[in-house]
């Protein structure tokens, strides 16, 4: 049987194939029928995006008494850059920008984004300053990533 959460991801992800670019990283459902959708998009997420989604699902979760009588609550936002990238298009749009790899033993790694693919991601590391700086390039397996997250720079 299919649950009240994976209506709810069907529905998006129906409804945002005809927005360019984005796409559904996360349904979460809390109890009390608290339900928070998390978007990504290839070239960002405005609050446009976000709103039509939320009118769209929530007049779908009336329509179809997904809840019945019960009250429910609806969040629909961006995935924001503090979390972890989850999906892989979300590596490839990042290519480019610095990350910071924690890997499953606990070893961090800091580099920029160089690639990413369905095994793996490569990374470029600089070390020292001046004269003595080096550069390297990582590879890392995706079973050896914990989880990465996109480093703001100023």
């Amino acid at each position: 049987m299919i649950t009240e959460t994976e209506k709810i991801e069907e529905f998006v992800e129906h409804f945002i194939k005809k927005t360019d670019g984005l796409f559904l990283i996360e349904v979460k459902s809390a109890p009390g029928n608290k339900i928070t959708v998390l978007l990504d998009g290839d070239k960002g997420v405005t609050i446009d995006n976000c709103t039509a989604v939320n009118k769209a699902l929530y007049k779908f979760i009336e329509e179809t008494q997904l809840f019945g009588e019960n009250n429910f609550s609806l969040e629909v936002s961006s995935f924001g850059v503090d979390r972890p990238l989850v999906l892989l298009r979300q590596y490839k749009k990042n290519i480019g920008r610095t990350v910071e790899v924690v890997l499953t033993d606990g070893e961090k790694l800091e580099g920029k984004l160089l690639d990413a693919n369905e095994e793996q991601i490569i990374i470029e590391q600089k070390t020292g300053k001046g004269n003595k700086m080096t550069t390297k390039t990582t590879t890392i397996l995706f079973n050896q990533i914990k989880h990465t997250t996109v480093l703001i720079t100023f």
